[in-house]
């Protein structure tokens, strides 16, 4: 197996790159009791985030929806399943809105919990949510980090109806590797074809994905992996270590050096992504990565009401 820069590292005591302080302080506290108060739940916390610290530190959180508890049980995910998730709270998508606001947010990455019990999947909910958010404030910026739901192009529809800005869904791994990391309702190739639906129903659209390193994939594979994502029309990836929740999750096979992370970087760049960040402690939900889509966002609208203003009918036309 090849290896891109610098030495691979047999996984044993965490390397000082991944080593984190604990998330703490006056703004962490003020982040909790605003989430406590509202009965909410963070991506940061349920999946045990390694940026939680640096992130609620600096006033950035993403919010899971549909409760804590996923109908999926992949085997690298620290966030607790069941055959049946919790009742939905119809109150949830306003709860949001308002810790938003009260959190004083600009980009928003908004995940939810697989529902395979629900009907829809919890599309509905997840664009209420989306809705709620841009009524509070219609600036705001909101990034849709959703599940597969099985597939179907009207659960698809349902959440760009909520008018994300971003639709973000996550290979994970490597083709090979799927079945042994994910559950086994969930397909590579399904994952692929919901990117691409994205942009058929709602043309224009920015999507994005995440892969995690370290679970044994090969240097080709990784980069057939960015191939497919770019052939399904994907904008922006986001490659970052995996780290072990807990001893019953799937063992590391490899702590990837940042040397590494920077060269697949490279690549990913003239693979013709439109952004990519890459590190070993880059998740899915990473604020370099927001930084950048929200400018990225911005100027897309602002390009478009340019256009509209151009071609609109003079006031002396019929």
């Amino acid at each position: 197996m090849s290896i891109l820069h610098g030495q691979r590292i047999t996984p044993g005591p965490k390397p000082d790159w991944l080593k984190v302080p604990i998330p703490s302080g006056p703004t962490v506290a003020h982040l909790e009791q605003v989430l406590r108060d509202r009965n909410l739940h963070t991506v940061c916390e349920e999946a045990r985030c390694p940026n939680q610290g640096e992130c609620w530190a600096s006033g950035t959180a993403t919010f899971m929806v549909l409760g804590d508890t996923c109908t999926r049980g992949c085997r690298f995910c620290a966030v607790k399943t069941h055959a049946q998730g919790n009742p939905v709270d119809p109150d949830e998508p306003e709860k949001v809105a308002e810790a938003c606001a009260a959190m004083r947010l600009r980009y928003i990455v908004l995940t939810m919990v697989d529902r395979d019990d629900l009907p829809d999947g919890g599309a509905a909910h997840v664009a209420a949510t989306i809705a709620a958010i841009k009524r509070r404030d219609p600036e705001m910026l909101v990034e849709a980090l959703v599940g597969d739901f099985q597939g179907h192009d009207d659960q698809i529809a349902g959440v760009l109806a909520g008018k994300p800005d971003v639709f973000a869904h996550n290979v994970e791994t490597v083709l090979r590797l799927t079945p042994r990391v994910r559950d086994h309702r969930c397909s590579y190739v399904r994952s692929l074809q919901v990117l691409a639906k994205a942009k058929v129903i709602t043309p224009g659209i920015v999507t994005k994905s995440s892969v995690m390193l370290g679970l044994g994939e090969s240097e080709r594979e990784v980069e057939q992996c960015m191939d497919d994502l770019r052939e399904h029309g994907v904008d922006v990836v986001t490659l970052g270590q995996y780290l072990r929740p807990t001893m019953k999750h799937l063992p590391v096979r490899e702590h990837v050096t940042p040397a590494r992370f920077a060269a697949l970087e490279q690549r990913a760049l003239q693979k013709g992504f439109l952004y990519v960040a890459s590190g070993p402690l880059v998740r899915s939900s990473y604020k370099a990565a927001e930084f950048y889509l929200a400018g990225m966002v911005r100027q897309r609208r602002e390009l478009a009401t340019a256009r509209a203003t151009a071609t609109a009918p003079g006031k002396d036309q019929p």
